[in-house]
């Protein structure tokens, strides 16, 4: 069943429309007719079952059956993902919102080989987001995630604080003993923050950032295995732990 998302205002008692470029989707790519059934969110949490009543000019009138379970995970998660070369970031973005990442926050750490000036980093940062929305639509969020502005380490770091819980898989870190741990620890409530390094690994100056970070009790480092993962694969391994300690 195809989904779409809608503002709260286009839902109105057992009515909802759909407004925008998904209208000619439906229409004309899709080629659904009246009476067909979809699913539509509000991108505040909210799920329905409709059926489609009516196609108007420029709008598709929706009769809504019935509320449906949402989709997202008890906990906000946070990706703070180092820019990968090529078009990586793209399939970073695609898993992570499958595997219900909240945000994701690309950040240019000291071995990223991408270097962006701020005309091309919001061009791809709307790219991003438009690659957001497509996975949230197939993997039937709840919730349209948000692909925030590049930072610096220093920046999301500092923004970080502000998280319940903060994660730092680093590949020299070893014992999953540790890891199974701080994941039954953590509470299926709240927010946490996962920072995901670059090809090169993190730099020797974040790496002591984060454990001074963990010797005031504000981070935990981590292991994901034995075996050096790419940093497209590390992402999507830590969300999967993620998802099997926290989600009912």
């Amino acid at each position: 069943m195809f989904q779409f998302f809608v503002e709260p205002g286009q839902i109105t008692g057992q009515e909802a429309i759909i407004t925008g470029s998904d209208v000619n989707h439906i229409k004309n790519a899709l080629r659904m007719r009246a009476g067909e059934q979809v699913r539509i969110s509000d991108n505040e949490g909210k799920d329905f079952l409709c059926e489609i009543t009516e196609f108007g000019k420029g709008q598709v009138r929706l009769r809504i059956l019935e509320a449906c379970q949402g989709t997202e995970l008890p906990v906000r998660i946070t990706l703070f993902q180092a820019l990968p070369k090529g078009d990586k970031m793209e399939w970073v973005i695609q898993k992570s919102i499958e595997l219900g990442v909240h945000e994701i926050v690309p950040v240019a750490m000291q071995n990223c080989v991408v270097k962006l000036d701020a005309k091309r980093a919001e061009a791809k940062r709307a790219r991003w987001q438009a690659i957001a929305e497509s996975a949230a639509k197939q993997s039937k969020r709840s919730i349209i995630p948000k692909i925030g502005a590049i930072r610096s380490f220093w920046e999301a770091m500092e923004d970080a604080k502000s998280l319940d819980a903060l994660l730092f898989p680093y590949e020299q870190e070893r014992g999953m003993a540790h890891t199974r741990e701080v994941f039954q620890k953590l509470r299926k409530e709240g927010t946490i923050g996962i920072f995901i390094g670059p090809e090169g690994g993190f730099s020797s100056q974040e790496v002591e950032a984060a454990k001074e970070e963990a010797l005031k009790g504000r981070m935990e480092i981590i292991s994901l295995g034995n075996r050096i993962l790419r940093t497209e694969t590390a992402a999507s391994a830590a969300l999967a732990m993620l998802i099997y300690n926290l989600e009912d």
